[in-house]
């Protein structure tokens, strides 16, 4: 499982023009999973993305959690972070779960995310999604189990 975590001031998530999930202050989280993935990667990562200390203290320290300043998520799906690129130019996604697996696995990461976020949005799995934010830093985890 992998997760490309981004401290925002704000992001979106709109599909067919409607918005379907918008945070505040918080983080978005761009999740792909593995064709091999378990619960067990989504427990672990649900719970380090909720901890990870990148929101800075009065001394501009990164010293506070999502959970300290009571921030928002937004998770999008994205199967593309399994893409492989290392023969010809145009990636593979064999190693990506296939999409009720990886369905299952996404809703259940939000699940266990909503365990230490207040407010979780989400976007559609599967959909065509135009995401935007703002990012605050920038600041840009990269996260795997």
């Amino acid at each position: 499982m992998k997760v490309v975590l981004q401290r925002v001031k704000q992001a979106k998530v709109t599909v067919n023009g409607a918005v379907v999930g918008y945070i505040n202050r918080g983080i978005l989280i761009f999740l792909g999973i593995h064709a091999d993935d378990t619960t067990q990667q989504a427990d672990y990562l649900a719970a380090k993305c909720a901890e990870l200390r990148i929101f800075s203290d009065s001394d501009d320290k990164m010293n506070f959690s999502i959970k300290d300043i009571q921030g928002e998520a937004l998770v999008i799906s994205q199967f593309t972070l399994y893409g492989d690129c290392r023969k010809g130019r145009r990636p593979s996604y064999t190693h990506a779960a296939p999409p009720s697996k990886g369905n299952e696995l996404y809703e259940y990461y939000v699940k266990k995310l909503k365990n230490y976020i207040k407010i979780v949005q989400t976007g559609i799995f599967g959909a065509m999604m135009d995401v935007e934010m703002i990012n605050d830093g920038p600041v840009t985890i990269i996260l795997e189990r």
